[in-house]
């Protein structure tokens, strides 16, 4: 159902890109070595969440915000 909600599929991508970082952080050789096919794009998740981790956390800050209070 968050498909058709377009603030439950933001919320959704942003928890697998935070989650994937964090595993990735715990196990890096869990994450890398299925860097392509369906696994990969939990790979490439946690390459966004290092990457851009500041954005990620605004983007965390502003999704927590909207949801607490709009």
């Amino acid at each position: 159902s968050a498909i058709f909600n377009f603030q439950s599929l933001l919320t959704v991508i942003l928890l697998l890109i935070c989650t994937c970082a964090y595993i990735r952080s715990l196990a890096p050789s869990l994450l890398d070595r299925n860097k392509t096919g369906l696994l990969g794009i939990f790979w490439k998740c946690a390459r966004i969440g290092e990457r851009k981790s500041p954005y990620v956390a605004v983007c965390c800050i502003v999704m927590a915000f909207s949801i607490l209070f709009i």
